[in-house]
C-alpha cells in the first residue's frame, strides 16, 4: 500500500514538472514571437533548452528569424541555438533568414565556428537553398553577401527545375533590385543557359517578359 501510495506521488510530481516545463517551453516562443527579451532570458534561464521547438516543430531562433527580432536572435545564438534546426515545414533559421532578407542575421550565422555553421545541404520545403528565395524577392543585400561570404551553390536547381538565375526572372519583375540580383550572381557564376525543365533558357524568359536590361546582361554573358 505504501509502496503504490509512493508510486502515486512520484507520478503527480512528474505530471506536475512535465506541465512546467510545457508552460515554460511555451514561455520561450511566445518571447521570441515577440520579440521579448526579458521574457526569453527568464524562460532560458528557468531550464528550458534553447533548441526546444513548439508543435510544428520550430525552434526559438527560427521564430525571431521569422519576426525579424534581431536582438533576440542574438541573444540566443550566443546561448548556443542552432542554426540548422529543421521546422515540420523544412524551414531552418538560416533557410529562413536567406528567404526573409535578414541580412544581419545570416552575417551573424556566418561568423559562428565550423561545429555550429550553417548546414548548405540542407534544402527548404521546394528544394532550394537560402540563396534562391532571397532571388526571386530580390533582397539584393542578401545575395551579395551569400555569394561572397558563403560556399553555396549558385546554380542549384530546386523541386520547380529553377536555378536562382530562374527565379530571379521567371518570379522577379524586371526592376532595379532583381537587375542588381542578376549582376550578383552572374558574377558569382551562375550558370546563363542553364534552362528550366521545358528547356526555356533565362535569357529566353527574360525576353518573353520584356525584361530589357536583364536580357542585355544575360545577352553579355554570352547567354543564348
Amino acid at each position: 500500500m505504501r509502496f503504490a501510495l509512493l508510486f502515486a506521488t512520484l507520478a503527480v510530481f512528474q505530471a506536475m514538472s512535465v506541465a512546467a516545463q510545457s508552460l515554460a517551453s511555451r514561455d520561450l516562443h511566445a518571447a521570441a514571437t515577440q520579440g521579448d527579451l526579458k521574457a526569453l532570458n527568464a524562460a532560458l534561464d528557468a531550464g528550458i533548452g534553447v533548441d526546444s521547438a513548439d508543435g510544428q516543430r520550430q525552434s526559438a531562433l527560427l521564430l525571431a528569424v521569422a519576426g525579424d527580432h534581431l536582438q533576440v536572435f542574438n541573444a540566443l545564438l550566443a546561448r548556443g541555438a542552432s542554426v540548422n534546426a529543421l521546422a515540420a515545414n523544412k524551414d531552418t533559421p538560416w533557410l529562413l533568414a536567406g528567404a526573409l532578407g535578414r541580412t544581419a542575421m545570416l552575417e551573424a550565422m556566418l561568423a559562428l565556428p565550423p561545429e555550429r555553421a550553417p548546414d548548405l545541404s540542407l534544402r527548404n520545403r521546394f528544394g532550394g537553398s537560402a540563396l534562391i528565395p532571397a532571388c526571386e524577392r530580390g533582397h539584393v543585400e542578401t545575395i551579395a553577401l551569400l555569394t561572397r561570404r558563403s560556399k553555396i551553390d549558385v546554380n542549384l536547381v530546386n523541386n520547380l527545375g529553377w536555378t536562382c538565375l530562374l527565379e530571379i526572372v521567371i518570379l522577379g519583375n524586371g526592376g532595379p533590385r532583381h537587375v542588381a540580383a542578376t549582376k550578383l550572381v552572374l558574377a558569382a557564376g551562375a550558370n546563363v543557359n542553364l534552362a528550366d525543365r521545358e528547356g526555356v533558357t533565362p535569357l529566353a524568359h527574360a525576353r518573353r517578359r520584356g525584361q530589357v536590361e536583364i536580357a542585355r546582361l544575360l545577352e553579355a554573358a554570352k547567354a543564348r
